[in-house]
Parts: C-alpha cells; structure tokens; sequence
C-alpha cells in the first residue's frame, strides 16, 4: 500500500543527533572509502533543523588509512568526529552505548550494514537493545514533528514507502534509497579535529571463536527442467529425445578415463573449481 503524506514542519525543540560511521570498502577496488550508507545517514542528519549532530567512530584513529576515511567523513562539513579507540579484535557495541549515554543523544542514526569487517547488520539492532530504545530500519528521511515526536519516512519493497511517527530517543539505520550525501571538501575535512574518547574496550567473544577467509564464488546451479502443466506434456518430455549439443559417448574407455571426462565436464560449466 503506497502512502502519500506530508511530512509535518512543525517547529521542535533543540535536540541532539548522533551519527555512527565506520570505514566503507570500494565494491570494485576494496580501497577504503567513507560507507555508502554511513554517508546518507549523516546528510540526512546534516539536514534535520534545530539539531545539534554528533559523529561517533569506534576505531584506530592512528591508522593513516582509517584517518584519510573519517576526514572524508568530516569534509562533509564536521568540526570534529568522537573516535572511541578500540582494537581490531574488540567489541564496538559496549562503548558506543556508553558514548551515546554520556551524549544522551535524542535520535541515533546510522547505516543498515557496514561495508567491511563482520558487516552482520546487528550493530543499530544491538545498541537499540542495549539502550532500551525502539529501532526503525529502512529510514529514508526523518522529521522533527513536534513534542519530542519525529516522523519518519520508511523504504518498502518495489519502492513503495510508509510514514511512521516515533517517540525519541529511537535508533534509525538508513536506507540505501536515502538521499546521496554531499561531496566531501578535501580542505574542510583536513581542519576538522579527530577527538579520542577515553572509553575502555572489551573483546569481541563471537569473533575470537570463528575464522575469516575470503568468500568463494558460488557454484551455478544446473537448471531445472520446466514444469508442464498437463499430463500430456509431461509425457512428451519424458519421451522427448534432447538436442545433443556436443560430448562424447564412453564405452570402452576406463573407469579413470570416463571419471575425467565427468570432472573436466563439471569444471567447465563452473558447478566445481578446478584443483590446484
């Protein structure tokens, strides 16, 4: 059902915006980059009135890497980003949470998945919980309505959207169908100020029990014969003698010789990878 409703303008009161960023990966190169969604996020914030935004990043700073990422972050127009300094085997989601109540932040928006690391889309959902806060996901714009209320504006399947109005404080993760974020200045970004918190970290107990390697491509799938809808023509396929294109009919070959012929068969129609 397709919603067609004004968002309210409303005037509200002063409130504080907390954004959460992380590093994005390039889907083509793997260079680091600010995350697609991360960067809607904040531009949705940029653009909520009488608001006052935080930008929260649990991470290494000292990385140069890392570093090149957050000031792209805040060549978006930030005087500064709060960076929780964490190690790469810690839990991110304790010291947010604490960060966030330290802020006592009204509205926590962030993307729905990150582009690198675990990237499991628990983190909004995880901090929602702690904090005791509703979680709207798919948010596309969010308005201030007035009274401690915000409307917002939620992405459905086939592009079909729903208004939603919530109470604050409430956690948000951002639709990729969200508006695209603005250009990030490379001057801007460099006199904004990267500010560690002294929060402490805690280990990531899921992580240190699994191992991560690089995803395999997936095999393809032999298609499937059509289904035919009378009883005639599923006798006609039964009987019907396939177009033969191409191969070999093995009789007298070895059991080995004809094993390899099924291997090599495989392999190039991709439903196995070849051994090294």
């Amino acid at each position: 059902m397709m919603l067609h409703s004004k968002l309210s303008s409303n005037p509200a009161k002063n409130y504080t915006v907390a954004t959460l960023v992380s590093v994005g990966k390039h889907p083509k190169s793997g260079r680091p980059r600010r995350s697609d969604q991360d960067s809607k996020a904040l531009e949705l914030a940029l653009n909520m009135d009488n608001r006052s935004v935080h930008v929260i990043h649990a991470g290494d700073s000292s990385d140069p890497l890392r570093q090149s990422v957050l000031r792209e972050y805040l060549g978006m127009g930030l005087e500064r980003i709060d960076v929780t300094r964490q190690n790469a085997n810690s839990d991110a989601v304790p010291a947010l949470v604490e960060r966030l109540k330290m802020l006592q932040a009204d509205v926590v928006l962030t993307g729905s998945r990150a582009e690198s690391g675990e990237g499991s889309g628990m983190v909004p959902y995880l901090i929602a919980q702690a904090l005791g806060w509703p979680m709207v996901p798919a948010a596309v714009e969010v308005t201030a309505a007035g009274d401690g209320e915000f409307e917002i504006l939620q992405a459905l399947p086939r592009g079909q959207r729903r208004l939603l109005k919530v109470r604050a404080p409430f956690v948000a993760s951002v639709d990729s169908a969200a508006a695209e974020s603005r250009q990030t200045a490379w001057a801007s970004g460099q006199r904004g100020q990267l500010q560690e918190m002294a929060i402490g970290s805690n280990p990531d107990e899921v992580m240190s029990q699994v191992t991560v390697e690089p995803a395999r491509k997936r095999p393809k799938r032999i298609a499937s014969a059509k289904k035919a809808k009378t009883a005639a023509d599923r006798f006609k396929a039964a009987t019907a003698k396939s177009a033969s294109k191409g191969g070999a009919i093995l009789v007298k070959e070895s059991a080995e010789e004809k094993a390899q012929v099924i291997y090599d068969l495989l392999v190039s129609q991709g439903v196995i990878n070849k051994k090294k």
